[in-house]
């Protein structure tokens, strides 16, 4: 394994870091409330790192989201990336790639999903029928990645939706999406033609492009062949590292502030950092923070690599659900009554990491995910699948 980014990556995450410090201020976020950050998206997209996403790979989004996440930046990068950009060029038609990956790449469409929160029933018409219980960044976007009862997935224009925002759910922006006999085309389709599932495989086997021309097999290697369910273990694994990577840059941004402080305040005439308690609640949160992030980093380089990698997303997201809430409320611990004060910044790292730690599953059910798929790959053998 080497998760020494390529250049292209470090350069992309150096511009990353320069526009969410430039722009992701305390001042700004407060402004946005639980809105986006109009100017900041488009400053990212005009940047080109949403559309960079298709060349620098998974491992190179979890670097950017890492940034992301250390300015709990107001934005739906990390939703439009997976759902739109990832999903969209991995499993869609050649036409559904012409179509929608421009849009995508310079921000006028903005997708978002949940696979796993949907009860959705799909007739042979493509018209969805059902509920999607919250969907991140639904104000934001003009697309829902959704998975139907037997897990195709389906793009739903959210003018064509009835979207109805969820209380207190800052900072996500969060919604419900509901769908009465509503029009969808199903992800691969391209609106009846050609049906690619997988990179650039078509029904009949025939190449059709996409982000890996030559190396179809990748795709086979992760279990995203045939098969339309094998997609959605591909975007659910995605999206699970991704969304990793973005709480190990929310638990990096907490942990510094919290050692900001301190270091600066002090009692009794020492600064609170030289207390053994201090130090040790800190190291703790660092080593969490360092696990998130490694195996975040794992789980992205193998499917770079065209390896097997769905065990290795639930681990990284085991990790950020149960590690990533140690953490956030960790720091807002070592803020000692500052950490209470709603309007402090690192109360906004406290609501992100409890609402990663929420959106990626509770940690004994992802575990116990994690113990079933393992004992399925070693009944059917390395690499048998995605998820």
């Amino acid at each position: 394994m080497d998760f020494t980014p390529t250049e292209e990556q470090a350069a992309a995450r150096e511009l990353a870091a320069r526009i969410f410090g430039d722009l992701s201020t305390p001042e700004r976020l407060a402004a946005a409330g639980t809105g986006s950050d109009a100017e900041l998206w488009k400053a990212l997209c005009e940047a080109g790192l949403v559309a960079a996403v298709a060349d620098i790979g998974l491992l190179g989004l979890v670097l950017l989201l890492e940034e992301q996440g250390r300015t709990t930046a107001q934005v739906p990068f990390a939703a439009s990336c997976v759902y739109g950009l990832s999903a969209v060029s991995a499993h869609g038609s050649a036409e559904q790639r012409e179509r929608l990956l421009p849009g995508i790449g310079d921000g006028t469409v903005v997708v978002s999903g949940a696979l796993r929160d949907a009860a959705v029933r799909a007739d042979g018409s493509g018209e969805l029928t059902g509920t999607v219980a919250a969907v991140p960044w639904l104000r934001d976007a003009t697309h829902v990645l959704v998975a139907d009862d037997e897990r195709s997935l389906w793009l739903v224009r959210t003018v064509d939706a009835e979207c109805v925002p969820v209380e207190l759910t800052a900072p996500w922006s969060a919604g419900r999406l509901t769908l009465d006999g509503t029009p969808a085309e199903r992800l691969g389709d391209g609106a009846g033609r050609e049906g690619v599932y997988g990179s650039g495989v078509r029904r009949d086997g025939a190449s059709g492009g996409g982000p890996y021309e030559n190396g179809a097999s990748k795709r086979e290697v992760n279990g995203a062949g045939a098969k339309g369910s094998r997609a959605y273990d591909d975007v659910l694994a995605t999206a699970r590292t991704a969304f990793a990577g973005l709480q190990a840059g929310v638990c990096a941004g907490s942990l510094a502030r919290a050692v900001e402080h301190t270091n600066t305040r002090e009692q009794f005439g020492r600064p609170l950092a030289a207390k053994q308690g201090v130090q040790l609640r800190a190291a703790d949160a660092y080593m969490d923070t360092e696990s998130i992030r490694v195996t975040a980093y794992e789980a992205a380089w193998r499917r770079d690599e065209g390896l097997q990698y769905a065990s290795h997303a639930l681990t990284a997201a085991w990790w950020a659900s149960e590690a990533g809430q140690r953490v956030v409320h960790t720091g807002q611990h070592l803020h000692g009554g500052m950490g209470a004060d709603l309007d402090h910044p690192v109360h906004r790292h406290f609501l992100w990491g409890r609402q990663l730690d929420a959106y990626l599953g509770c940690g004994s059910e992802v575990l116990q995910e994690l113990g079933e798929l393992i004992v399925r790959e070693e009944g059917d053998g390395e690499g048998a699948g995605a998820a």
